[in-house]
């Protein structure tokens, strides 16, 4: 295949998936906007929004690239059974997201305890918003990433070209909403 050819076919490929994580984005930061309002009920709580969103492209990026070369390898079929390589794979990401999820919680905390003049929720306040909210967001990760790229290999699209905008779409939007949501049930229990 010749440059030219080869550029096109991964932007075209490319250009629907990255306009939808646009619109996620911005559905992202509409919900950002509504958590703001509980950053005075726990302080320390913005501190953690990026490192939460990083995170899950980290480790979801990650599980997308081993199904994207499971794929292209024949290793993987794109269809949901049981295969002892997938499972390791899910298992990991999903161990991975919800222990760096509590480790969050835990630094930032520390991190503010430590700094003078900086406020920080109880520990068990952070810790276990971090923890609804990666566990939610793990969930919601490992299916949709699982799902659009086995579609989207299936119409012949190149996963390579979709891992990225799905993990960020899918860890934005639902990173967002299930952070407000962490925050609504440790605000009742607290």
């Amino acid at each position: 295949m010749d440059v030219g050819k080869g550029f096109w076919s991964i932007y075209r490929q490319a250009l629907p998936v990255l306009l939808v994580a646009l619109l996620g984005g911005l559905f992202a930061g509409l919900v950002l906007e509504e958590i703001v309002e509980s950053v005075e009920r726990f302080p320390g709580l913005l501190v953690m929004v990026p490192v939460f969103l990083a995170t899950r492209g980290n480790v979801y990026g990650a599980l997308g690239g081993r199904i994207a070369s499971g794929l292209h390898q024949g290793l993987i079929e794109p269809r949901f059974e049981y295969d002892e390589r997938l499972v390791q794979a899910v298992i990991a990401s999903f161990v991975n997201g919800i222990g760096i999820s509590i480790v969050i919680g835990f630094i930032t905390w520390a991190a503010l305890t430590a700094l003078p003049g900086w406020e920080a929720a109880a520990v068990w306040e952070l810790v276990g918003i971090m923890f609804i909210a990666g566990t939610l967001t793990s969930v919601v990760l490992i299916g949709g990433l699982l799902a659009l790229i086995f579609a989207g290999y299936k119409l012949g699209y190149d996963p390579d070209n979709l891992v990225g905008p799905i993990v960020t779409t899918l860890g934005d939007i639902f990173g967002m909403v299930f952070l407000l949501a962490a925050v609504l049930v440790v605000e009742v229990i607290a």
